[in-house]
């Protein structure tokens, strides 16, 4: 079992944010190992935030954040459990960064099944047409169709997609980080984007 200094607990805590005790433990777990003990960080605050899941949430805030000199705006419910967290740093910063964060990466809805059916039949049809296009058998076409919408539902979907101040996670990662940290379930209700003349 590695000793685990205090120099590597700070690092990881700075790193995402966990508790000092977490941090410890995460480290401990991957002897050291500052990656694994992220991902077991990662895997601790998914399954914290899986059991909140069911948790009725009526509290939290309307963020909004305007982009370019007012070019493009973007207005965002994010709800919890309690006005105790709805007041904290850590949520209203949250909220805030996931307003700049639609402002930057317009997605189509929150998760895959907020897309509009329309809206993925036509890419499924493009999707189609470009496969015919490089010569590939038409029993293949649904198969490859389907391959490249699980990378447009990536791209798309807020949840999915890569957060746009911190690549190597998705927006998902960083709500289940949040959620660890509150010990609250969270989550984004609703948003509208507005870009000037669209």
């Amino acid at each position: 079992m590695a000793t685990i200094s205090a120099e590597a607990v700070k690092q990881l805590r700075e790193k995402t944010g966990a508790g000092i005790m977490d941090c410890k433990e995460a480290l401990s777990q991957a002897d050291g190992d500052m990656e694994k003990a992220n991902e077991f960080l990662r895997k601790k605050g998914l399954a914290t935030a899986q059991k909140r899941a069911g948790r009725t949430m009526s509290e939290g805030v309307i963020a909004s954040y305007i982009h370019l000199g007012g070019k493009i705006g973007v207005m965002a419910e994010v709800n919890c459990e309690t006005d105790f967290v709805a007041k904290t740093d850590d949520f209203k910063e949250f909220a805030k960064n996931i307003a700049m964060h639609i402002a930057a990466a317009n997605p189509l809805g929150i998760r895959p099944e907020d897309v509009p059916q329309s809206v993925i039949d036509k890419e499924k049809e493009i999707y189609r047409a470009q496969a015919l296009e490089t010569g590939k058998p038409e029993k293949m076409l649904d198969k490859i169709a389907e391959g490249k919408l699980v990378k447009f539902f990536k791209e798309s979907c807020l949840m999915n997609q890569a957060y746009v101040k911190s690549p190597e996670k998705t927006i998902a990662d960083y709500l289940n980080e949040v959620i660890a940290k509150t010990g609250e379930n969270i989550t984004v209700r609703r948003f509208v984007r507005f870009q000037l003349g669209e």
